[in-house]
């Protein structure tokens, strides 16, 4: 069994930030899971994480995505769970590969935000269009 924080990191973190995405209403990532045969009844999808590989200054696929499942399998029960726990968070992980197009795919709209070390986490900015 393995203990590790749920964040994004990369070796030097020289960005850091956000990411909000919607799903797809026929494409998205519990119907992909489920043509794979990798979402079991009573389970829950409750996280998704992404990572290349060293890209080198040129993209090459696939993308490694590593899905995180927990039961049991509805939003209210998991996130009772969630909070009730005074540890970390049992899950089931599976390690997929996926082509950049086809995990874009799963998402109608996907945002991601950094900034230097984190610099702009938590605070409002002001700006100009020029």
């Amino acid at each position: 069994m393995h203990v590790t924080p749920f964040r994004a990191s990369t070796k030097y973190a020289d960005f850091k930030g956000t990411s909000s995405m919607d799903e797809s209403d026929k494409t998205g990532p519990r119907e992909f899971l489920k043509s794979k045969d990798l979402l079991p009844e009573g389970e829950f999808l409750l996280g998704i994480d992404v990572d290349t590989m060293e890209l080198h200054g040129k993209y090459k696929d696939p993308l490694s995505v590593t899905f995180y499942f927990a039961q049991p399998g509805d939003h209210d029960n998991v996130k009772a769970m969630i909070e009730a726990s005074k540890g970390p968070i049992m899950v089931r992980r599976v390690q997929v590969d996926i082509e950049l197009t086809e995990f874009m795919a799963m998402f109608k709209r996907f945002s991601v935000a950094f900034s230097s070390h984190g610099m702009l986490e938590g605070h409002e900015i002001t700006y100009l269009d020029y």
